[in-house]
């Protein structure tokens, strides 16, 4: 039996597994406390989606649940990150190594939502967002399921040190999440997911790409792996697997942006601040 806890925003509602609706009240950490099995004949029991506004939703996470990060699983972002950055070998040898880069992102309750606002540092001359699959996984780091991430990004402050990464990617409005989880059965079902990013101005399309979860070096039970390896996480975490979209660096992202990532089926937007 699962026990709803309450949450602080019990006004909203959001989606959750395959469609299913979830009141706000639904502990996602107590879910991801089950095993696979049990997680996904609970989805079973509940009523379909109803029609409700995106602006609505709350990102699919708990407060006090974890997002970490995985960086440099693709070429792209490996040739990115070594062409903004003083150091740049260091990207080279950890796109080569056994080891992946880990890095945390967020905590649950600094984590934005569909239509929520996002936001660039202002200390940063060069800001990016970074669509990434973003796996679901539970506390006994089986990856359950999937959604979509914003990994937003200053290039400029991590350009400058590698050591100044946290800077770089964990500060208010870095992170989004959303609309929804989508549950999987078999994990090697993710592996070739189209992924698009598209950012408007002023209601005219400035940046546009596409790739897919295939181009990636890594393989996700991999990074679920070694993030398991000397952490535990007794209500699940959310794990940001690398993006494959890096603009040019002609570009930035300003205030007013409309950013809008797609995977598969779903989408996720936000507006920078």
């Amino acid at each position: 039996m699962i026990k709803l806890s309450k949450h602080k925003q019990d006004d909203k509602e959001r989606w959750a597994v395959n469609g299913k609706w979830l009141p706000g009240s639904f502990s996602l950490g107590s879910l991801l406390a089950l095993s696979q099995a049990e997680i996904t004949d609970y989805f079973k029991t509940l009523p379909p989606k109803s029609s409700v506004l995106d602006a609505s939703l709350l990102a699919p996470i708990d407060p006090h649940q974890e997002v970490w990060a995985s960086g440099v699983t693709y070429l792209r972002s490996r040739d990115a990150r070594k062409a903004e950055s003083e150091v740049a070998d260091v990207y080279q040898r950890v796109y080569d190594a056994e080891r992946p880069e880990l890095f945390f992102k967020s905590l649950g309750w600094r984590a934005m939502g569909p239509k929520d606002k996002i936001r660039i540092r202002k200390d940063s001359h060069w800001n990016v967002p970074e669509p990434e699959l973003c796996l679901v996984i539970n506390s006994r780091m089986e990856i359950v399921g999937y959604t979509i991430g914003n990994d937003v990004s200053s290039r400029s402050i991590e350009g400058e040190n590698p050591l100044y990464l946290p800077q770089a990617k964990s500060y208010d409005g870095a992170c989004a999440l959303g609309p929804e989880i989508c549950l999987v059965d078999n994990v090697e079902s993710l592996e070739s997911l189209d992924i698009g990013l598209s950012i408007s101005r002023q209601g005219k399309e400035v940046f546009s790409a596409q790739t897919s979860t295939s181009q990636m070096k890594r393989k996700f039970k991999e990074l679920a792996s070694y993030l398991g390896r000397e952490l535990s996480f007794p209500q699940g975490a959310l794990l940001m697997t690398g993006t494959g979209i890096v603009p040019g660096d002609e570009f930035s992202l300003a205030s007013g942006d409309e950013v809008t990532i797609t995977i598969a089926d779903l989408s996720l937007s936000n507006t920078v601040a």
